[in-house]
């Protein structure tokens, strides 16, 4: 793939342009506005290719004295001239706001939101947006409003910066192309990639919850719950698995839900830190899937024991950031 126009020209100024473009286009700021000084234009590829053209057709009738090279010549050097405006008022004006962000496994893609507004009356047309090679491209009608979305690979765990954010568009005839910046202050969390064939889960604490339980008795049913390990067999609810239900154990309402322990000491010694993490990924996920409750152990951090989506996210993040240290 040939490099862009801009690469080529920029590239013996790269450590300039960067500064320049982080002195013009600050990052941070909660909404972008694309103003006449942050919106640039200059002739297109296909536009020098044009150029070329146009010059030969003139060429051609100043040399063969031909009225209507002349009038071919001035009509598409007029339509050039005149989409300049149009290209250029394409991008002028839109407003850029960074939205959600979804948080991904590595192997997968963490998802970018940007809100891009149009608070004209005046529709665009072929608008590209773009993470280096991650791009998309919209259509806006006048005050109307369109929410990108930009994927990322997560290629390791911790926390995925987003790129610098460029907006193009050759939009009418492709003549001309009109670009603009954003640097916006969003990232999304790689978690471990889960490991793909775990062991079965640790047995589970039988009234380690630490929370509130009823006591009307040790007797009141209080509902089933899925089987994992180190559970009796006398609690099994032989009639649930007759109805496909899978393996249940009874809950009575005077006991504390059983509580798993994910501990990094207690998994093999010979497992590099990548695959401990893995492992747990996994063994939260699963323990998360099947309902139940469970504390974390890592090195220098602990969870208590909790369950629902609030401890899931913690772990997840626990896992995703060990060893990393938090940027201010």
């Amino acid at each position: 793939m040939l490099p862009s126009l801009e690469r080529l020209l920029l590239s013996p100024f790269a450590g300039y342009w960067q500064r320049w473009l982080l002195r013009h286009h600050p990052r941070g700021g909660v909404t972008v506005r694309l103003t006449q000084k942050r919106v640039y234009i200059f002739l297109s590829r296909s536009g020098f290719v044009f150029i070329v053209m146009l010059l030969t057709i003139l060429g051609g009738a100043i040399n063969y004295d031909l009225a209507l090279g002349y009038i071919l010549a001035f009509l598409l050097g007029a339509m050039a001239i005149i989409s300049i405006f149009h290209t250029f008022r394409n991008l002028l004006g839109l407003e850029l706001t960074p939205g959600r962000v979804e948080a991904a496994f590595v192997g997968e893609t963490a998802r970018f939101e940007i809100l891009v507004s149009n608070p004209s009356e005046l529709a665009r047309h072929h608008i590209e947006l773009s993470y280096g090679e991650i791009k998309d491209s919209i259509d806006l009608a006048g005050r109307d409003s369109a929410t990108v979305t930009l994927a990322l690979p997560a290629t390791e765990r911790g926390w995925i910066k987003a790129p610098r954010l460029r907006l193009d568009t050759h939009w009418p005839i492709g003549v001309f192309h009109a670009w603009s910046y954003a640097f916006f202050e969003q990232r999304a969390l790689a978690y471990p990639a889960p490991e793909a064939d775990p062991p079965p889960l640790p047995p589970p604490v039988e009234g380690s919850g630490g929370g509130s339980s009823l006591r009307r008795g040790q007797d009141d049913f209080a509902g089933l719950r899925p089987f994992v390990p180190g559970d009796s067999l006398r609690r099994v609810a032989w009639k649930a698995l007759s109805h496909d239900d899978g393996l249940m154990v009874k809950q009575f309402s005077g006991e504390a839900a059983p509580m798993l322990w994910l501990d990094w000491e207690t998994l093999p010694p010979g497992l590099t830190t990548e695959h401990r993490l893995s492992r747990l990924c996994a063994w939260v996920l699963a323990a998360h899937a099947r309902g139940l409750g469970w504390g974390l152990k890592l090195p220098g951090r602990e969870l208590a024991p909790a369950s629902g989506e609030a401890q899931l996210e913690a772990s997840l993040a626990a896992l995703a950031l060990h060893g990393i240290r938090e940027e201010a």
